[in-house]
């Protein structure tokens, strides 16, 4: 039976069979209590207190019970605000372990949810679409299936150079950014085409593959937008392979919708008009995520991994 403390309404008892001068035994048998327990409420009586002044010096010291608050020196307090102003997310402050912070991971998290730090919302959770959720937007007519990604490449899960691409649109859709995230390093790169439509993003996209070493990358698996209609053209041009995900199923570039809701958080909003903006304020937004160290490279940044393969004087032109 699971111990409980005792209750005001029992001392109160105590306290009068007490006063009757009813033994311990006797006591104990009558409220149900062990005779220790008795014992030193009875020990505590003699000494002139009462009932309520023991139960009020129960509550003060069970106020001192359990673990004491940690608290953080105020250079790890300055640390931690300084990296949660970079997009930092508190496992990565933890597990980067560039700096040594006084607690643990769950900790911090608390002390995040706590408002204890200056900073905005944590990483998004939760899903965005209700289940049964059925994609009404543009398709393609005929597109090449991401079924064939894995015959055509029997190493895709731990080979550089494939990448996940997208666009985010701007507000009123108006204004689009083609977003594209290599899979191994999770390094983002945005790009801003002159206008939405499939001619646009052609351009834009051949236009980058001529700044790109021949090869480097191997492949893109795209959503069925409208927008990426010429892709024929773009695999062609560029001699890469271009493939579709299945309708309705964006956890097939889970990665690439991920990287734009953190896009999203980081500056290219819904309603920004991404016409009026200039192509390296877009990249920029992108720069700071790739100098975020994930959790999922082991607490390196996706630019550290990505410089792995890449070399330096080829980087300036990628992102």
């Amino acid at each position: 039976m699971t111990y409980t403390h005792l209750t005001p309404t029992e001392l109160v008892m105590i306290e009068a069979y007490f006063n009757q001068s009813h033994s311990v035994s006797k006591v104990a048998h009558l409220v149900q209590r062990s005779r220790q327990t008795i014992y030193n409420v009875y020990r505590f009586l003699k000494s002139g207190g009462s009932a309520m002044s023991y139960y009020k010096q129960y509550k003060k010291n069970k106020r001192n019970c359990g673990r004491h608050p940690i608290m953080l020196s105020d250079e790890q307090q300055e640390y931690i605000q300084k990296k949660v102003a970079q997009g930092w997310a508190p496992d990565v402050l933890i597990g980067r372990a560039e700096f040594p912070i006084a607690c643990s991971v769950r900790t911090l998290y608390r002390m995040f949810k706590d408002k204890t730090f200056d900073t905005h919302d944590l990483p998004m959770k939760g899903k965005r679409k209700p289940n049964g959720h059925k994609e009404k937007r543009g398709k393609q007519a005929f597109r090449r299936s991401i079924r064939d990604r894995k015959t055509d490449y029997t190493q895709f899960d731990h080979e550089f150079g494939h990448l996940e691409g997208d666009t985010i649109v701007g507000g009123k859709h108006k204004s689009a950014v083609i977003t594209l995230v290599e899979r191994l390093s999770k390094v983002i790169i945005t790009l801003k085409p002159e206008g939405r439509q499939a001619k646009d993003i052609e351009n834009r996209l051949n236009q980058w593959f001529r700044c790109v070493p021949k090869h480097l990358f191997k492949s893109i698996t795209f959503d069925c937008g409208k927008e990426f209609s010429n892709w024929k053209n773009i695999s062609n041009v560029n001699d890469i392979s271009i493939y579709f995900a299945d309708l309705g199923t964006p956890s097939q570039r889970g990665l690439n919708e991920n990287s734009n809701g953190l896009l999203r958080k980081d500056g290219l909003y819904k309603a920004m008009d991404f016409n009026g903006v200039s192509e390296i304020f877009i990249q920029s937004v992108a720069s700071k995520r790739n100098h975020i160290p994930r959790k999922s490279l082991n607490y390196q940044t996706p630019l550290e991994i990505f410089l792995s393969y890449v070399a330096k004087d080829d980087l300036s032109s990628l992102i």
